[in-house]
């Protein structure tokens, strides 16, 4: 419920008080005094003064109550004592004036009950404490609820606002990190390229220019034509032993690709509306090129079927590098399944993860999750 239909429950409530105290105040006090106009004139404006309270701000309200406190003593002074009850509602919207007043002073006018009415003690007293149960619950309870929901309402606001922040962050991060990847691919290919046109383009250039004189001395002059094949199969022989050299010295990190792989993975996935994460702890430099292809191999593999199957929202990889061990998981937030099928997917995850020496468990209690224990071979 709102707080303006709050509000109006509450503005409903008093306006029955009002009308119940006039109708009983009138009643009698045409029966005792006859001065009905009088008394309805004044118990209209009272009626009004309090209306109009609801609707100013400030002295306005003041001026209300104070002219409100005027007609109570008029309508008692001509009608009698049957319009107490208006001169303690009064009391209750003048302590409304002050919201931080502690509520045990809306039992104070309690006291007042005590004088001789013809409503008696008894009546006075509990229609006294209703009222001050009324405003109690309205001025302390309700408002210290529509407080805390409003606090309540920002704080959801704010960790909405830093999920988003944190998504938008992790998104850019990936985005980073794939751009680093790729720039650092490309850099290793153009060094590569760079080194073996360097280092061997006067190599092969030579080796052409011999053969090229081969040809015109096989004839003339066979042993020097011989001798000069002979070098040129010795320049060669030298020109890829260079080759290789470079090669396992240039040639991208299988870590460094296969990171490339996951990144992009997991674009793939945000992409097709399933957030996706890949968090990594410890040194990845220390896992083998072996154990790359099996963790990018079963990610793959995992992924995809949670794509395919699992109705998931997010999905995360988590590469953890330990002393001896890496343990990988895949873990997703789907429908999961309540018995493992090893099929082709499931068959191939587990061939790929004991062909290492490693274990590999599934869980699908809560989603579908994948754990890989992969041994670091000393």
């Amino acid at each position: 419920m709102s707080e303006n239909i709050r509000d109006k429950n509450f503005l409903l409530i008093k306006l029955t008080l009002l009308i119940v105290f006039s109708v009983y105040g009138i009643m009698n006090a045409v029966h005792e005094t006859g001065v009905s106009v009088r008394v309805l004139l004044l118990v209209s404006l009272y009626i009004g003064c309090l209306a109009a309270k609801e609707f100013l701000k400030g002295s306005g309200k003041i001026i209300c109550l104070i002219v409100s406190i005027v007609i109570v003593a008029l309508l008692i002074y001509m009608g009698g004592r049957y319009f107490v009850p208006f001169g303690f509602l009064s009391a209750y919207e003048i302590l409304s004036l002050f919201p931080d007043l502690d509520y045990r002073f809306y039992f104070v006018p309690l006291i007042g009950t005590v004088v001789d009415t013809p409503i008696g003690f008894l009546t006075l007293f509990v229609i006294v404490f209703m009222m001050a149960t009324l405003y109690i619950q309205q001025n302390y309870v309700i408002k210290e609820l529509i407080k805390r929901t409003k606090t309540d309402l920002e704080t959801e606001q704010n960790l909405k606002k830093e999920m988003k922040f944190q998504e938008y962050s992790a998104k850019a991060e990936l985005n980073k990190s794939m751009l680093n990847a790729q720039n650092k691919i490309l850099e290793d290919r153009a060094e590569l390229s760079q080194t073996l046109h360097d280092r061997l383009g006067h190599n092969i250039n030579g080796s052409i220019y011999q053969l090229e004189g081969v040809k015109v001395l096989m004839d003339k002059d066979p042993g020097k034509a011989g001798a000069m094949v002979q070098a040129v199969i010795d320049q060669l022989r030298t020109g890829m032993d260079e080759i290789r050299a470079i090669l396992r010295k240039e040639r991208p990190e299988k870590r460094k690709i296969a990171m490339l792989h996951l990144y992009e993975l997991c674009e793939d996935c945000n992409n097709k509306g399933v957030e996706a994460n890949l968090t990594t702890e410890g040194d990845t430099s220390q896992v083998p090129d072996n154990l790359w292809e099996v963790i990018l191999d079963n990610a793959y593999e995992a992924v995809s079927n949670s794509m395919k199957y699992a109705k998931c929202k997010h999905i995360n990889i988590v590469i953890v590098v330990m002393n001896k061990m890496i343990r990988c998981s895949i873990e997703d937030d789907g429908v999961g399944c309540s018995k493992i099928v090893d099929g082709m997917g499931i068959s191939g995850m587990r061939q790929r993860a004991r062909s290492v020496g490693g274990m590999i468990s599934f869980e699908t209690e809560a989603g579908f999750k994948v754990t890989m224990l992969l041994p670091i071979a000393e």
